[in-house]
């Protein structure tokens, strides 16, 4: 059985961002713009990817 992932890339700039929602982009693994990591699908990703939301964009 395929583990679950999410395919995830940041989209918007992190200039004037607060600075827990930088944290958490970089705690996703993300590094620039256009950035894309394959995560794996737990509770723990889930809520930092709706945390910053706004900021990327995520495939299943």
């Amino acid at each position: 059985m395929a583990e679950k992932t999410l395919k995830v890339t940041l989209v918007k700039s992190l200039i004037g961002r607060k600075q827990d929602h930088r944290a958490t982009v970089r705690g996703l693994g993300l590094r620039r713009l256009h950035h894309t990591v394959v995560l794996e699908d737990t509770p723990a990703v889930r809520g930092m990817v709706t945390k910053v939301s706004y900021l990327l964009k995520v495939e299943a």
